[in-house]
């Protein structure tokens, strides 16, 4: 049986509103800090589409007032499930941004670990859309997804990987070393039991061990050349757990 829920956080972003708009409702924006590769049709009534891990999610775009208000939801399912996203805009003194984001719609039998489980992560969300528009104002990112079942003990195996420091604390300064691959030299952003996140000069990194067993990660990669970067996280993840 379907529930209803609905989630809002408010947060101070350090832009202007049309900043914000950019990188909450167009798809090189929401490339550049939430998930997946995007689309959005500029216009109320169009489609605003996410394709993460080649599964396309497709909502209809319900609201779309430029530097205001930008609304999506999906249709619902023969079960009743349907998830409607709503970002409220206000601009304040000395170019920063009030950004209200409302999650809402109809979960499904499982419907108390999902919610929990978007609960934990709208906070994370937001932390990166943060750190984009402080850190990279005016640049768009090549989104990279990469997931492979890693076992029981994902999170270690992770951080030896990427030789960090244990524990993984905000505001360390690291140097990861992942095989085969672009070393990372830059501070840990985040880190809870779910996730931890690094940000480097070229790039957002975020690694997730919140699902049991399964190893997922969400890179926003800010640099010349990002050519083959989602196949080489890919194949570096995968044979991490092989």
């Amino acid at each position: 049986m379907a529930e209803p829920f609905e989630i809002e956080l408010e947060t101070t972003l350090p832009a202007s509103p049309d900043e914000v708009w950019a990188a909450i409702a167009t798809g090189p924006g929401i490339d550049s800090w939430f998930m997946g590769h995007n689309e959005v049709e500029a216009r109320e009534g169009g489609v605003a589409a996410m394709d993460t891990g080649g599964q396309r999610e497709e909502a209809l775009i319900t609201a779309y007032e430029p530097g205001k208000r930008f609304a999506t939801r999906t249709p619902t399912a023969e079960d009743g499930r349907f998830m409607a996203f709503e970002y409220l805009i206000e601009g304040r003194d000395q170019g920063s941004t009030v950004l209200r984001a409302v999650h809402s719609g109809m979960l499904g039998d499982d419907w108390e670990d999902e919610y929990d489980a978007l609960r934990r992560g709208w906070p994370f969300h937001l932390h990166t859309l943060t750190e984009y528009l402080r850190h990279f104002p005016g640049r768009t990112a090549t989104p990279v997804f990469a997931a492979a079942p890693g076992g029981t003990e994902v999170r270690a195996a992770l951080i030896r990987a990427l030789t960090l420091p244990t524990p993984v604390t905000v505001g360390d300064r690291v140097h990861a070393e992942p095989a085969g691959l672009p070393s990372l030299d830059g501070e840990v952003t985040w880190s809870d039991d779910e996730r931890f996140a690094i940000r480097t000069a070229d790039g957002l990194y975020s690694f997730h061990y919140g699902l049991p067993g399964v190893a997922v990660m969400f890179h926003h990669l800010f640099g010349p050349d990002t050519t083959g970067a989602e196949p080489a996280w890919q194949h570096w993840l995968t044979n991490l757990f092989a």
